[in-house]
């Protein structure tokens, strides 16, 4: 009977122990290193086997009957390497030297290395065999309670007789029993404990997914949001395209009416007037036509840039030569800057890089009503932009209206503008900035825009400083170098 209490409080601490341990492990232990949470379980086992000595069964002044072997059952089932279950074996052994040197507490030792070797061969066995939890656990349970029979036996600490006959069939029974009970109460509380784990992560992913719907929906949002204004744009582009197209249609068409009515015909003078404006308004419409083909070409992709040798001064006259009467009619200045180490010949697409420029100086001529255009080329240096190596700038300056701040960057989307009621005061289809910004980038270079609403605009071109193989000269960078040394310390 005494052997039953004994064990049955064996149990109970075992069972106490190992609840304490799970609520360490929940409220301080989780977020705690897996190497810490590993020898802290070791040490752990170890003091659940002294504990159930502090409250064994003495019998004389040295021999004490514990469970102490049940921690091992668990550490046999629960750790992935099997030298562990050994080591705890061997530190349990230890243990029992805690109380006393005496020949039991020698053979106690023994008996749990034993133990210890015991499980470790057991954990490397029934990994590589697939058998349930129930027959894996009492494979290990009776030979536990077995060999811990033979050990008491075999190592001779109290008489063999007396042991098999009294003390045996009372011992072993219970601890078949007991240990069962805990190591089944174990797994319950362990399965509960995965139970709570994983409606926690599943609450947590159910958060996740959550917030995840949140910043969709918002994204979504933001979608329609933009595809009602791009939907806004597009009915404003093609309000101001058809305002653009019929104009000069329907000057075509009432004047080649009026050169064919042979009722009322017309004079020599008034027949030449009424061609040169027909021809001015299918100029218009092939440049209208052009953009939307020119943008079409872009954004599939298909457009072909053809790198070769341009003349600056030959471009630069072309440019003065179309903008010069522009600019007489509207009572503007027209200048053009050439900075003094600007090659003669740079090499990039000569029909792109003109269209670019001419879209600029349009649009500077359109929106300025007094005051200048100014068209400058110089050599620049953009390492801080993060952009290395030396470019060639066309800036395009006017004295004009303007674009705020806040519409500097929409304004080079296709069609978009400032104001959707410019294009109906000023003119034009919107999708010149578009192009150039596209044209630009299939140069190798970029669009710049510097602005003050009411001050006027600053549209620099930037495209790379190239020789003839494609890169520029060291000879040729030292030489424009040294140029801009020497204007530096000339006398004004």
């Amino acid at each position: 009977m005494q052997f039953s209490k004994v064990f049955l409080v064996n149990i109970c601490v075992l069972t106490t122990l190992v609840y304490v341990a799970m609520l360490l492990h929940k409220y301080w232990l989780m977020k705690a290193p897996g190497l810490l949470k590993y020898i802290l379980s070791v040490l752990l086992a170890i003091g659940a086997g002294w504990t159930t000595m502090l409250f064994g069964l003495q019998l004389g002044n040295d021999i004490l009957f514990d469970l102490r072997f049940v921690p091992l059952i668990i550490c046999t089932m629960a750790y992935a390497q099997p030298i562990t279950v050994f080591l705890i074996g061997v530190g349990i052994g230890l243990a029992r030297l805690t109380f006393g040197l005496q020949v039991a507490a020698v053979a106690g030792f023994w008996n749990m290395v034993v133990l210890g070797l015991l499980g470790m061969l057991l954990n490397k066995w029934l990994k590589n065999r697939a058998y349930s939890f129930k027959v894996k656990v009492t494979i290990v349970i009776v030979a536990f309670n077995i060999v811990n029979v033979a050990d008491i036996g075999l190592l001779g600490v109290m008489p063999v007789q007396m042991y098999f006959t009294s003390i045996l069939p009372v011992t072993l029974p219970v601890s078949l029993l007991l240990s069962a009970f805990f190591v089944f109460m174990l797994r319950d509380f362990q399965i509960e404990r995965y139970r709570v784990i994983e409606i926690q992560n599943a609450n947590a992913a159910l958060q996740t997914q959550t917030e995840k719907l949140i910043e969709a929906h918002g994204v979504l949002e933001h979608q329609a949001q933009q595809l009602l204004l791009a939907s806004q744009y597009k009915s404003e582009f093609l309000a101001n395209m058809s305002h653009e197209l019929r104009t000069p249609l329907n000057s075509i068409i009432a004047l080649s009416r009026l050169l064919s009515d042979k009722e009322d015909p017309v004079s020599s003078e008034e027949a030449a007037e009424y061609g040169d404006i027909i021809h001015d308004s299918g100029r218009e419409l092939l440049r209208l036509i052009d953009d939307v083909l020119d943008l079409s070409r872009v954004e599939a992709g298909k457009m072909e840039i053809t790198i070769e040798a341009v003349i600056l001064c030959e471009m630069m006259h072309i440019l003065n030569q179309h903008f010069r009467h522009l600019a007489e009619q509207k009572g503007l200045k027209f200048i053009i800057e050439t900075a003094a180490d600007i090659p003669d010949i740079v090499y990039s697409d000569a029909v792109r890089l003109q269209q670019v420029l001419r879209n600029l100086l349009s649009n500077a001529f359109k929106f300025t009503l007094e005051g200048k255009v100014v068209l400058r080329i110089e050599t620049v240096t953009l390492e801080e932009r993060g952009k290395a190596g030396e470019w060639i700038a066309f800036r395009v300056q006017d004295t004009g209206i303007g674009i705020s701040e806040a519409m500097q960057a929409p304004i080079f989307e296709a069609f978009r503008q400032a104001d959707g009621s410019i294009s109906r005061r000023f003119g034009g289809s919107g999708l010149g900035l578009s192009i150039g910004r596209a044209l630009a980038q299939l140069l190798g270079g970029f669009l710049e825009l510097e602005s003050r609403e009411g001050v006027g605009s600053t549209f620099t071109l930037y495209i790379p400083f190239r020789t003839e193989e494609g890169s520029c000269g060291a000879e040729k960078v030292m030489e424009r170098q040294a140029l801009r040394a020497d204007k530096q310390v000339s006398p004004a």
